[in-house]
């Protein structure tokens, strides 16, 4: 039985990605955090765990060479919110620092609202409200 699942990202700069994640709002989970080499984040009422850890150290683990290629995707991280003013208020906050909005806050099928933006190292994300009474089928 899987108890537990968490994400696990490379990043050049740890400190700089920590601040960029509290300035959005993500909540810092001190009890992994370590310095300048990894940091650990809660998200989501279920405290989802990310982890950000200094590329060379995400290469030990997965003994391959980190894809930083700005023309390809390989996964976005989705979250939700229960309104559609609580997807604005990310997007600023997000604007905010700099960071950079590839999808601007836009309804979408008919039954979601959200935006999508790039963090400071290429990883993509989106966040959603969705309308389930509005949702098809």
């Amino acid at each position: 039985m899987i108890k537990d699942m968490w994400l696990n990202l490379p990043v050049k700069d740890v400190p700089r990605s920590r601040k960029f994640y509290q300035d959005i709002g993500f909540k810092i989970n001190e009890k992994y955090d370590h310095g300048n080499t990894s940091a650990s984040l809660m998200v989501g009422e279920k405290e989802v765990i990310v982890m950000l850890f200094d590329e060379k150290i995400f290469q030990s683990f997965t003994k391959n060479k980190v894809v930083s290629d700005p023309d390809y995707s390989e996964i976005i991280i989705s979250f939700s919110t229960e309104t559609r003013a609580a997807v604005d208020a990310m997007a600023e906050k997000v604007r905010a620092t700099g960071a950079k909005l590839y999808q601007e806050p836009t309804e979408m099928q008919g039954w979601m609202y959200g935006f999508a933006f790039t963090d400071p190292d290429g990883h993509k994300w989106n966040m959603l409200y969705m309308d389930m009474s509005k949702m098809p089928g």
